[in-house]
C-alpha cells in the first residue's frame, strides 16, 4: 500500500530541509525492526537448544544439581523470547505461531499427576494425565500414547478437543514438567517437583518416570523447532520479514499494534489488573516457577526496544538502526520526548517489581489480598503501561496510519478512554 499522507507529507518535508530533524525513511525503520525480531528470535532459539541440552543432561543423570541447572536453562531463555512479544497482534504469521510456544494458562493435569483437589472445571481432559496414561480417547478416537513424540504433543495433545487451556507444548508445559504444580497460592514458594520424578527404578517417585521424562524431552525437542521456525520467518528472505519489509506503511502499522496491544490489554490488563483484581496466583504469567516479575520486565523492554530501534543481545552486542522514535521526533519532538519518558517509566515499575521478587516477595505473594505494598506495585506498573498506550495511540495519529487496533482488556476501561 501507499505511504500514508503524513508520512510522506513528513519525508518530502525533511528533503527540503523544512524541519529542524532528519526523519528516517519509514524502510529503514521497519528493516530495523525486522533485524531486531530476527536477533530475538534467533537468540530465542540458542536459548530453547540450551534448554534441551540441559533437560537431556537431567534425563541422562537425574539430580538436583541437573534440574537446577535445567530450570536456569528455563529462565535464561525466556529473556529474550519475552522481548519477542512485541511482534504478536500485528504480525498474523507470529499470531497463528504464538499458541504453540507461549499459550497459558494450562490445565496442566492433562500432562501428568497433580494434587488431588485440582479443579479441572469442566474440561474433561484437564485430569487426563497422558503421562500415566499410554492410551486414551479424544472425541471418540483411540490415541496411541505408547510412546511419546513431538509429533503426538503437536498434533493430537495441544489444544485438544479445540480447548485452549489443554495446552500441551511450549515454554509452560516444559516448564510445568521442571517445577510442577505450586502449591502455595499467595504464600511463598514456588513449584518443588523433585528430580526423583525423573529417576528410573526404585527410586522413582510421581510414577511413570520414564515416560515423564520423555515428554519433557518430546517438548523440548518441540520448542526448539517451533523457535527456530519463527527464527527463519525472520531471517533474510523469511516470509514475515517479506511482510513488513515490503510494505513499509504495514510495517509500521504492525509495530504499533504490537507495542500498544501488548501494553495494554494483554500485559497491563490480562496478566497485571485481572489477577490483582481477583487475588488470583493462577492469573500468574509463569506460575510454576515464580518466574513471572522476568517475564513482566521483559515485555516491557521490548515495547521499548520496539519505538527505540535498540535490542541488547544476550552476549552484550547491540542491534540498532532508524527508529520508530526518529520518524515520530520529526514531526513532533514533544511527542517522542513524553512516549521515551513513559516507556522508561514502564521499564522501572516492572523493574521495582523484579527487584521485589528477588528480594524476596514472589510476584503470587503480591497479589495476595491485603499486601498493600504488592498492590502499589503492580498498580504503578499497569498505570505506566496505560499511560504509554496513549501515547502510543497518538503517535499512531501522527503518522497517519488509519489500521491500527490495540487490543483491550475486560479488566481494564476499553482502549477509547484511554486514547481520549
Amino acid at each position: 500500500m501507499p505511504l500514508p499522507r503524513r508520512l510522506s507529507l513528513l519525508l518530502s518535508a525533511t528533503a527540503l530541509g523544512a524541519l529542524p530533524l532528519a526523519a528516517a525513511e519509514p524502510a529503514a525503520v521497519v528493516s530495523t525492526y525486522a533485524d531486531i525480531a530476527a536477533a530475538a528470535y534467533a537468540d530465542s532459539a540458542r536459548g530453547a537448544r540450551t534448554l534441551r541440552d540441559a533437560v537431556a543432561a537431567l534425563v541422562a543423570a537425574p539430580s538436583a544439581g541437573t534440574l537446577d541447572a535445567a530450570r536456569q536453562a528455563w529462565r535464561d531463555a525466556r529473556e529474550p523470547y519475552m522481548q519477542t512479544e512485541v511482534f504478536r497482534f500485528g504480525n498474523p504469521i507470529v499470531d497463528d505461531w504464538e499458541g504453540r510456544v507461549n499459550a497459558w494458562p494450562l490445565d496442566e493435569g492433562l500432562i501428568d499427576y497433580v494434587a488431588g483437589d485440582y479443579a479441572a472445571g469442566e474440561n474433561e481432559l484437564a485430569r487426563l494425565n497422558v503421562i500415566a496414561t499410554p492410551r486414551f480417547k479424544l472425541s471418540g478416537i483411540e490415541v496411541d500414547a505408547t510412546v511419546i513424540t513431538p509429533d503426538l504433543i503437536a498434533g493430537r495433545l495441544h489444544e485438544a478437543d479445540g480447548i485452549e487451556t489443554n495446552v500441551a507444548s511450549g515454554w509452560h508445559a516444559v516448564e510445568f514438567l521442571l517445577w510442577g504444580q505450586d502449591l502455595n497460592g499467595t504464600g511463598p514458594g514456588a513449584g518443588n517437583r523433585p528430580y526423583s520424578d525423573f529417576l528410573t527404578g526404585a527410586g522413582c517417585t510421581g510414577g511413570n518416570c520414564d515416560r515423564r521424562a520423555a515428554y519433557l524431552q518430546a517438548v523440548a525437542d518441540l520448542l526448539v523447532t517451533d523457535m527456530e521456525e519463527m527464527a527463519a520467518a525472520w531471517a533474510a528472505g523469511g516470509a514475515a520479514r517479506a511482510a513488513v519489509t515490503t510494505d513499509p506503511a504495514a510495517g509500521l502499522t504492525a509495530m504499533l499494534t504490537g507495542m500498544g496491544s501488548l501494553s495494554y490489554g494483554e500485559l497491563a490488563g490480562e496478566r497485571m489488573k485481572l489477577g490483582l483484581m481477583l487475588n488470583d496466583p493462577e492469573e500468574e504469567h509463569d506460575c510454576f516457577s515464580d518466574n513471572t516479575h522476568n517475564s513482566h520486565y521483559h515485555d516491557g523492554l521490548g515495547i521499548r526496544n520496539v519505538y527505540l530501534g535498540r535490542y541488547l543481545r544476550p552476549d552484550g552486542s547491540e542491534v540498532a538502526g532508524a527508529a520508530l522514535a526518529d520518524l515520530v521526533a520529526a514531526s513532533d519532538p514533544a511527542l517522542d520526548q513524553a512516549l521515551r519518558a513513559e516507556l522508561d517509566a514502564s521499564v522501572a515499575a516492572l523493574g521495582a517489581i523484579k527487584a521485589r521478587a528477588e528480594a524476596g516477595m514472589a510476584y503470587d505473594q503480591m497479589l495476595a489480598p491485603g499486601n498493600a505494598e504488592g498492590e502499589a506495585l503492580v498498580t504503578a506498573a499497569i498505570d505506566a503501561l496505560v499511560a504509554q498506550t496513549a501515547s502510543i495511540r497518538r503517535a499512531v495519529t501522527l503518522l497517519g496510519l488509519a489500521d491500527v487496533t490495540v487490543e483491550g482488556s475486560d479488566s481494564l476501561d476499553a482502549p477509547e478512554a484511554v486514547f481520549q
